[in-house]
């Protein structure tokens, strides 16, 4: 390994120069290492091989530093929890979680923990892959809205890492553009999966670690089953929180919006988001209508009429900008080809249709068929369903909408929506009693 004379950044062996102060890379044991105010780990030696270089980032949990590792000579990301968490038993089993978890996923679209010590001053450290890029969130809050072969691109990655843990019956939980990391290639992102610390482990149900009243997360990205502790919680929960991360890539806003978790979880729970297509409008990059059909089946409030897998959000959602193929082909392409082929989506891929209008308990519910509508549309209005080769709707959206549901009488209808309404409020007063548990990122 390399290393930086002036930053004490680390860099392969076949690096010339850093990029950040254009110094002339030397061997990373003769680099100096700059100490740092208040910190005295900068330039120790912890866990017996780990050599701290520089400090990284500060979160909620603990500190990342860049690390030298001795024994492997190669650069480590080392997260060490602050004083007051290492003691909190429940933090650090899921800090321990996050490394076993680890042992048990592909790494292609995830981040690949190496290690978990104890360390000489009382705290504990997580020793990870040193990634270079940075996390989606700070590329949105540069850039704010990102082109549609990007985002397709990148949830085509993150859905192959995500399957890859799904069918090990490990639900993320807290996935959020913050654990989204962004590799930058010549070629476009590689995107890895960060923080599976607050995994729910679906095989075994002794493994749990959520105390009873809490919930894990970040509001905003949180399906309705996961905003109301429910046990029933599984893989589909990622599936409306990587719909609500694209959604927020494509729009530059965030689906359901609030000021405080039981805010947002009312949004969540009564209404739907505006339809992207319109949302959108002014924005760099048009959405078409047919990314609006795919949104309302990934924020179905019940699961069971969701989309069923990340893999196959991330199908609709290309297929949506007419791309041809699969999320694993658009995992790979070239970002600029993909740009050439969403440059080439069918114009009626922008024009709207008539749908039925809506039904009354459906919409109650959060059932209905259509997003928000633009202003002054015409009632029942809905954007048109994604459309495949030969003009044939997409095969999720068929599988999804439940054929031949017999309309209830007025009487049927009064009483779910007395039902239903004192449902809710119950859910919400227990949420504001409660509390909620938000995990910060670290």
């Amino acid at each position: 390994m390399k290393a930086c004379p002036g930053c004490a950044r680390l860099f392969p062996d076949d690096a010339g120069f850093c990029p950040i102060d254009g110094n002339e890379l030397v061997s990373a044991t003769q680099a100096p290492i700059a100490a740092a105010d208040g910190d005295p780990r900068v330039g120790q030696i912890m866990c017996g091989r780990y050599q701290i270089r520089r400090i990284v980032a500060d979160g909620g949990m603990g500190r990342v530093y860049e690390a030298l590792d001795m024994t492997e000579k190669r650069n480590a990301a080392m997260k060490i929890l602050h004083p007051d968490v290492a003691t909190d038993a429940v933090s650090l089993e899921r800090f321990r979680r996050e490394f076993e978890i680890s042992s048990l996923l592909p790494h292609d679209h995830i981040v690949d923990v190496w290690d978990f010590q104890a360390t000489h001053d009382g705290s504990y450290a997580l020793v990870m892959e040193f990634l270079y890029g940075e996390e989606l969130r700070a590329t949105l809050k540069r850039e704010n809205v990102l082109p549609p072969e990007r985002v397709i691109r990148m949830v085509s990655q993150v859905a192959i890492g995500l399957d890859g843990a799904h069918v090990r019956k490990l639900v993320h939980r807290d996935l959020k553009p913050d654990n989204v990391f962004l590799c930058q290639t010549r070629e476009g992102d590689i995107a890895k999966i960060l923080d599976f610390g607050s995994v729910k482990d679906k095989s075994d149900p002794a493994k749990k670690l959520t105390v009873m009243g809490t919930t894990i997360g970040s509001p905003y990205y949180m399906a309705p089953e996961q905003a109301q502790g429910l046990e029933t919680l599984d893989h589909r929960a990622d599936v409306w929180a990587l719909a609500a991360i694209s959604y927020e890539c494509l729009v530059g806003t965030v689906p359901f919006k609030g000021n405080n978790g039981p805010s947002i979880l009312l949004e969540i729970l009564t209404k739907e988001p505006p339809a992207p297509s319109i949302a959108a409008q002014g924005k760099p990059h048009p959405v078409p209508p047919t990314v609006d059909r795919v949104m309302l089946h990934a924020f179905k409030k019940n699961p069971s009429l969701r989309i069923p897998s990340v893999g196959a959000f991330a199908d609709a959602l290309g297929q949506a900008y007419g791309l041809e193929g699969t999320h694993r082909d658009w995992a790979t392409l070239p970002q600029e080809q993909l740009a050439a082929a969403t440059a080439q989506r069918p114009p009626q891929l922008m024009q709207v249709v008539v749908a039925p209008a809506r039904d009354e308990a459906d919409n109650f519910f959060g059932e209905s068929e259509s997003l928000g509508a633009a202003p002054g549309a015409a009632p029942g209005a809905a954007p048109a369903m994604p459309v495949g080769q030969g003009g044939h709707s997409a095969p999720y959206a068929d599988d999804l909408v439940p054929m031949g549901v017999p309309k209830i009488g007025n009487f049927a209808l009064i009483v779910a929506f007395a039902v239903g309404g004192i449902a809710l409020l119950v859910g919400v007063l227990l949420v504001v009693v409660t509390g909620w548990e938000r995990l910060d990122p670290v």
